[in-house]
């Protein structure tokens, strides 16, 4: 009996590596055989191309992009100006103001109008001085210099040489120039807004 267990257990031993063998050979057969070649596709081709160059323009738009101040070529020595450069939305009694470097001086002409200039501390009447409970003050019906802060502005107002500013574009300019230097050393900057 155990010979022919023993014959039983070769027998199924055969089979088993035959099997094996059997499927081992499905296997190779199967990784050897070719993938068929996919045919080119004219229609993919020129989409993927179109998305390309289409990220290729974003990118380039977003670092070459000019925002804020950087397409404005205004002087080292103004900070800011009060409308902004082709404001299209300023209102009439808005009121212009230019910010300089500390150390300048400056004086404004709005529409070729050259408007006499008050300096804070200079004057009789001091636009920073705080008023009483029911006292009025006057205000210059200038353009006022802050030579502490090194700012001029100036506010439409009555009986001022610009008592409104008018619908439509207007042209602001300041002469601005280095104290120790002087004003026969002044520098000009011009901008323009729109008023509605």
């Amino acid at each position: 009996m155990s010979d022919q267990h023993d014959i039983a257990v070769d027998e199924a031993a055969t089979v088993a590596d035959t099997s094996i063998e059997h499927r081992r050979g499905d296997i190779d057969h199967i990784a050897v055989e070719p993938r068929p070649k996919r045919k080119f596709d004219r229609g993919l081709f020129v989409a993927s191309l179109v998305i390309a160059c289409g990220l290729v323009l974003i990118i380039f738009g977003f670092t070459s992009a000019i925002t804020g101040t950087d397409g404005i070529d205004r002087p080292d020595a103004i900070e800011s100006v009060q409308p902004v450069e082709n404001a299209v939305q300023v209102l009439q009694q808005d009121q212009i103001i230019v910010d300089l470097l500390p150390g300048y001086e400056a004086r404004l002409v709005i529409d070729g109008v050259e408007l006499p200039t008050t300096v804070i501390g200079q004057s009789d009447v001091d636009p920073d001085v705080q008023a009483q409970p029911g006292q009025q003050i006057d205000l210059p019906t200038t353009a006022v210099f802050d030579p502490g802060n090194a700012v001029i502005s100036f506010q439409p107002v009555e009986g001022a040489a610009i008592e409104s500013l008018t619908e439509g574009r207007h042209e602001a300019t300041v002469y601005f120039w280095k104290i120790e230097a002087g004003p026969d050393q002044a520098s000009t900057y011009s901008w323009t807004f729109e008023v509605i």
